[in-house]
């Protein structure tokens, strides 16, 4: 019997969306989200990765952030054909309701992530165009993606396989969410949920080589 051939893909990842939905308060933050996707869909050759994301900003009770952060990036980089796309990410101070007054309101830092998913929208359709794949996988839960998805499934007959990443299962399982019936009817295979086992076995090696020298994951992620 012939071997099945595999199918041509560029895998699409919504980073903060990814990184709140399955990742937050986990031990598996130094994830490798080509060896994740690889155990979901082992019929696809990821031939390209596009991350969406942002640089965030150090805050005062988390001032080793954008350090943690820019490591990962980092090991991210050593995979084949990885291309980080940022975004921008806002920091300011505001007032918010209190559910218990006095006092009214306290002041709150509020962050916002902006332009990943236009940018994984955007990048999805233009290779899409361009041909470049057969299938697209995208890691998201957002709704905005609903149009770009259904576009580049219906009118450019590229199938698109979306993971809504939220954890479903170990110990570090939070209140599962809803799946997004929109996100679902826009693609041709979807998936709700990423499992606790399925982030275990897809970690970075907690030493990694490039060409600046060698580097190591987070000290704070190996304690948690």
């Amino acid at each position: 019997m012939p071997k099945r051939r595999r199918l041509k893909t560029i895998l699409y990842i919504d980073g903060f969306n990814l990184y709140y939905g399955a990742i937050k308060d986990t031990p598996y933050k130094w994830l490798n989200p080509i060896a994740l996707a690889s155990q979901m869909f082992r019929n696809n050759e990821i031939v390209a990765t596009k991350y969406c994301s942002a640089p965030v900003s150090a805050l005062p009770n988390d001032p080793d952030a954008p350090t943690r952060q820019m490591t990962y990036w980092r090991a991210l980089r050593t995979l084949p054909n990885m291309t980080i796309i940022e975004g921008h990410f806002r920091v300011r101070k505001k007032r918010a309701k209190v559910v218990t007054p006095p006092p009214n309101t306290i002041e709150i830092y509020s962050t916002e992530e902006k332009g990943s998913d236009v940018n994984l929208g955007a990048h999805l359709l233009l290779n899409a165009f361009q041909d470049k794949f057969t299938t697209a996988i995208v890691i998201t839960g957002d709704s905005d993606l609903i149009t770009p998805i259904r576009m580049v499934n219906e009118e450019l007959g590229k199938a698109v396989c979306v993971v809504n990443p939220q954890l479903i299962s170990g110990p570090h399982r939070r209140k599962q969410r809803r799946g997004s019936a929109g996100l679902q009817s826009a693609a041709q295979v979807y998936r709700n949920g990423i499992r606790d086992a399925q982030l275990q076995s897809s970690q970075f090696p907690s030493h990694l080589s490039d060409s600046v020298g060698t580097f190591n994951k987070p000290r704070v992620w190996s304690t948690q």
